[in-house]
């Protein structure tokens, strides 16, 4: 089995998302809300992520619970996808709502030749065909 770096995530009270490690080496994260409880939270587990990240990794953000996405979490999100090692990151990401659909369109807009590639689905079984695709088509 191949070596993953640790996740370090635990629940906490009050954060409304969750993470799991793929057996790709990437993570899903499941949001239930985007408080700026969770933001934070959210935003301080990423970064610790981004340090080191040496290798292309498959990541999947599920936000079909959440309904919108404020603007303190878009720019957190920026800030972090224009951190260079974003690069190295296949991110899909499911949503439920045009509004939230618009807010990771802002993302990608707002970090244009930069970050990880992103797409955007409605259907989770779609977006996890794509991930599964060889990460050399990445590069």
């Amino acid at each position: 089995m191949p070596h993953f770096k640790p996740l370090n995530w635990e629940p906490k009270p009050g954060v409304g998302y969750s993470v799991i490690r793929r057996s790709d080496g990437g993570m899903t994260l499941t949001f239930t809300d985007l408080s700026p409880e969770t933001v934070a939270d959210w935003y301080a587990f990423a970064s610790e992520h981004l340090l080191n990240a040496d290798r292309l990794t498959r990541n999947l953000y599920d936000l079909r619970q959440v309904k919108d996405i404020p603007a303190e979490a878009i720019q957190r999100a920026v800030d972090l996808n224009n951190d260079p090692a974003t690069r190295n990151i296949r991110l899909a990401v499911v949503v439920s709502t045009p509004a939230v659909k618009e807010a990771i369109l802002k993302i990608a807009d707002y970090t244009p030749g930069s970050g990880a590639e992103i797409h955007i689905f409605t259907d989770i079984n779609e977006a996890e065909a794509w991930l599964a695709q060889p990460l050399d088509e990445l590069v």
